[in-house]
């Protein structure tokens, strides 16, 4: 049954036949092709797909067709702008670096235009409570600038501005270090930026849609697979188990710490032959028509399992009686020693100061809005090209290739505009399965995740166990630390050595402690997969570290900001792996933050009551850019008829890939006399972009970015004529001169960490942060709430400021959920955003203070060091120091939410 209907969409009138049980949101992409409006959770918690229907801010998701009446006006983010003119709402969103990822603006975009016709004058307060309301969620911003944009479009819209006003406009031709903003936020604004699943709409006739057949349980031998009845289904074309699956089946774990790694790599399946390794493991493919047949054609697959004890934590699995979950391998399969100066356990003994506190750094999931997506076909060349959210394609190619069965030559991949991953996608996710499918179905394939699917069958950030003891003398000089952790890493060893060895670099950074023996273990479990989350090893280990250090200044009586600033890096000092940090800037930003400190010291105690304690506490973040040892990056530069190219493979998941790729090659090249429009990019698409590396590990503007400024260079110096002027394009094909230069830049100075004693120079640059928060604590709930977080953060020159300070407030607030709220425990609740503990936007204070420290790095391409990771290193440890200032009540694991600090003011009590 259809249903006849009328809307006005956009100003158009339409006619259209629906499915009275279809949503608006599916009308709007599938039949009409305005993908602006998107779809992020199909539950409503999200408000990726707001549009405004009669009036009203819906999440359209959720609306039945049936519940549309008829002649319905129905506004998308296609129909915000006049003609070429955009609204005020897009042009704030651009000059206030709203779109990162991009992936929530067109939903935000709607509902603060409903807003802003409701009300035209709101305050911050107002802002907030109508997106907390309209349950708009951001995971990139920290919502900060989304409520300053709209303000300053308000403002505009009541004349008090002008919609010029809010745009940053170069002064001569300088744009480093500006608001400049992004190539790519005007089509983010717009809705045309087209995201994997946009993509997906687009694929032609044809084309196959794929479901999977997923495990159920965690731990499980496969007897057999019968998908007979999958096969009857019409529409359905192939279903595709391992037996079709032309190389070796296996993805390639890259083990980087050979001898000491007891694995080989070669241990996660593309779908699973003999067992199952953690709930939704792939097991098979439904290659469909249509992705509503797969999926239904996919619940008919019967899959024959033998159950196993499934250890679904690193205490579990190292018990005496737990089974290697991979046969032949230890369920311990990697173990670093960080072994610095001399033995520690003298000095435990002798030194008058002492401490030992164990702690636990949780699963915490990445939630990006845009759950995992691509395709891939077989191209006119007869190559295999896969399209998707990568984050590192190249690297991802030297994973993928052997398992698939298709030679590296003839494979490429293309990163999708990609909605925010944090992390996830420096793993290959759907890549070979894309790829093992169109060659045993020899037919261009697509497949689009839903929430649930991305929240349990992506990596998780390992969870870790931590005890750390540490040392210091009657001044609070700490003399000595040592740890024994065990990472948590899901059934896959892919970089878990590399994980587990961030333990080994960063628990103790920023602190010139001399004496270290830290040791860490990896180890395989039956819960979810381990996978890069930003930071990256860092939050597990000042999870461990600054807890223990605020505990040292408790047991001392001395104040825990005193205590860290006796302690931090000084020349002379070197960091855990014996390496001298590039620059010392953390003692001048404590002096500058200590006024602060002292006053907040004072706020928080005049504004506590018996029903409400405030609090502030202090940590120190620090994060190494790069891939460890003499990382390397490649780029491109042309001169054309029209301008200059810029080819590279620095992947964009939100933190500003174009901004940096054109900035570093226009500050260049300015000398030439080009101006930033003259520049086209190239990115991310191995048949044409050179091996740059992966977006992962803040290294991308620092080691592409330098990359990017030498092709640059070699440009501009073939285009030098000597006498101040320059070749033009014509010139230069007159000249019989080269019109492509290639620019590498290589970490030569930087080594691996020794394998038996974590000792080297892993990284060129560093960022560090200093994480000052302010909350206060229900003592009746024990809910905690931040009302002010300071931070202080020193990256280098900054590149660009609207996207640093995005990237780091972005960061923050990931660092509150992943203090109060966020977890991937409970694989029957933490299925859903809202049930992960996604922060919205009233759990994240609008009070947020940053201060930067751009201390020039000597490495850094104009200075720069990189910015992603490092406040997301230690928010949580400054949070949990926080509530004991407020309260008196020391927590140890995160998240604490309302229960466990509750559970921990109760016991204070007794």
């Amino acid at each position: 049954m259809l249903l006849k209907r009328h809307f006005f969409i956009n100003g158009v009138k339409r006619n259209l036949m629906v499915d009275p049980e279809s949503s608006l949101a599916t009308v709007l992409r599938e039949q009409l092709m305005l993908t602006g409006c998107k779809i992020g959770c199909n539950q409503g918690h999200c408000g990726t797909c707001t549009v405004i229907l009669n009036g009203k801010p819906v999440r359209s998701c959720i609306v039945k067709m049936k519940k549309v009446p008829e002649e319905s006006v129905i506004e998308t983010v296609e129909g915000l702008a006049n003609g070429d003119e955009l609204h005020p709402l897009q042009v704030a969103w651009m000059g206030h670096g709203c779109a990162q990822c991009g992936y929530c603006t067109p939903g935000f975009l709607m509902s603060s235009k409903a807003l802003l016709a409701e009300n035209p004058s709101p305050t911050r307060e107002e802002v907030r409570d109508w997106f907390q309301k309209h349950k708009n969620l951001c995971r990139c911003t920290g919502y900060k600038p989304l409520v300053d944009a709209v303000m300053d479009a308000a403002a505009v819209m009541r004349g008090e501005k002008s919609v010029d006003d809010l745009i940053f406009k170069p002064v001569g031709n300088d744009i480093l270090g500006t608001d400049y903003i992004r190539p790519s936020a005007k089509a983010k604004v717009t809705g045309t930026w087209d995201y994997g699943a946009d993509i997906d709409l687009q694929m032609p006739e044809g084309t196959l849609k794929l479901a999977l057949v997923q495990a159920e349980v965690s731990h499980a031998l496969i007897k057999g697979i019968d998908y007979s009845e999958a096969l009857k289904v019409p529409g359905v074309h192939k279903v595709i188990t391992a037996k079709d699956v032309k190389g070796n089946n296996r993805i390639n774990g890259l083990v980087f710490f050979p001898g000491y790694n007891k694995g080989d790599g070669w241990d996660r399946p593309v779908l699973c032959d003999e067992k199952v390794f953690q709930y939704g493991d792939a097991i098979a493919v439904v290659a469909a028509d249509t992705e509503a047949i797969a999926r239904e054609a996919a619940k008919l697959v019967k899959v024959d399992l033998e159950v196993l004890p499934a250890y679904m934590s690193a205490p579990e699995a190292m018990a005496e009686d737990a089974i290697e979950i991979h046969p032949g391998t230890p369920n311990v399969f990697y173990e670093t020693k960080c072994i610095k100066g001399e033995d520690t356990a003298p000095l435990m003994e002798t030194l008058p100061n002492v401490v030992e506190v164990e702690s636990y750094c949780s699963r915490q999931p990445h939630l990006p809005l845009e759950p995992d997506c691509g395709q891939a076909y077989i191209d006119e060349n007869g190559k295999l090209i896969i399209h998707s959210k990568s984050i590192g394609i190249h690297l991802h190619h030297l994973m993928i290739c052997e398992g698939i069965g298709v030679a590296p030559e003839d494979c490429y991949l293309v990163q999708n505009p990609t909605g925010g991953t944090f992390g996830y996608k420096f793993s290959p996710t759907m890549e070979s399965i894309l790829g093992v499918c169109c060659l045993a179905t020899g037919r261009p394939v697509s497949l689009v995740y839903d929430q649930y699917q991305q929240i349990t069958y992506t990596g998780k950030r390992s969870p870790a166990f931590l005890k750390v003891k540490l040392g210091a003398d009657e001044n609070g000089k700490i003399l000595a630390l040592e740890g024994e952790n065990y990472v948590d890493h899901g059934p896959y060893s892919e970089f878990g050595d590399l994980l587990t060895m961030r333990l080994s670099q960063f628990m103790g950074a920023g602190y010139g402690i001399p004496n270290i023996r830290n040791n860490s273990y990896c180890v395989f479990t039956n819960h979810g997969w381990g996978s890069a989350f930003r930071g990256y090893g860092a939050p597990q280990s000042f999870m461990g570290v600054d807890t223990a250090i605020d505990v040292l200044a408790d047991k001392m009586g001395m104040d825990p900001f005193e205590l860290r600033y006796r302690n931090v890096y000084r020349p002379g000092d070197t960091t855990p792996t014996g390496q001298d940090p590039e620059v010392f800037s953390l003692v001048k930003m404590m002096d500058d933050l200590r006024p602060e400190w002292e006053e907040a010291k004072k706020r928080v105690k005049a504004n506590s009551t018996d029903k409400v304690k405030r609090g502030v506490g202090i940590s120190v973040g620090v994060y190494g850019c790069g891939l460890d040892g003499a990382d390397s990056s490649e780029a491109y530069a042309e001169i054309t008829k029209d301008g200059v190219t810029i080819y590279n493979s620095w992947e964009d998941h939100g933190q500003g890939a174009d901004i940096g790729t054109l900035t570093m090659a226009h500050e260049t090249l300015k000398k030439a006399g080009y101006k930033p429009e003259d520049f086209k990019l190239v990115l991310c698409d191995m048949e044409f972009t050179p091996n740059s590396g992966p977006a992962g590990g803040s290294r991308s503007n620092v080691v592409t970015g330098n990359a990017t400024r030498i092709a640059a260079e070699n440009l501009l110096a073939a285009l030098d004529k000597g006498d101040g002027t320059y070749r033009t394009y014509d010139e230069m094909v007159a000249e019989g001169l080269p019109t492509k230069y290639t620019g590498k830049w290589v970490a030569s100075e930087c080594t691996d960490c020794d394998g038996a004693t974590a000792q080297g120079k892993p990284f060129s640059n560093y960022m560090y942060v200093l994480n000052m928060p302010e909350v206060a604590v229900d003592m009746e709930t024990g809910k905690v709430t931040v009302e002010k977080f300071t931070m202080s953060v020193d990256c280098g020159t900054i590149i660009n400021r609207i996207v640093v300070e995005g990237q780091v407030y972005g960061a923050l607030a990931q660092g509150i959920g992943l203090a109060l709220t966020e977890d991937f425990e409970d694989l029957s609740k933490h299925t859903s955003l809202v049930k992960c503990g996604i922060p919205q936007i009233k759990d994240v204070p609008d009070d947020l203070v940053l201060h930067f420290e751009e201390t020039p790095r000597p490495d850094g391409p104009y200075g720069a060091s990189g910015v992603g990771e490092g406040p997301l290193a230690a928010p949580h440890p400054a949070i949990l120091n926080t509530i004991f200032n407020a309260t008196g009540a020391r927590i140890t694991r995160i998240p604490a939410t309302p229960d466990v600090v509750k559970a921990a003011l109760d016991k204070l009590e007794k």
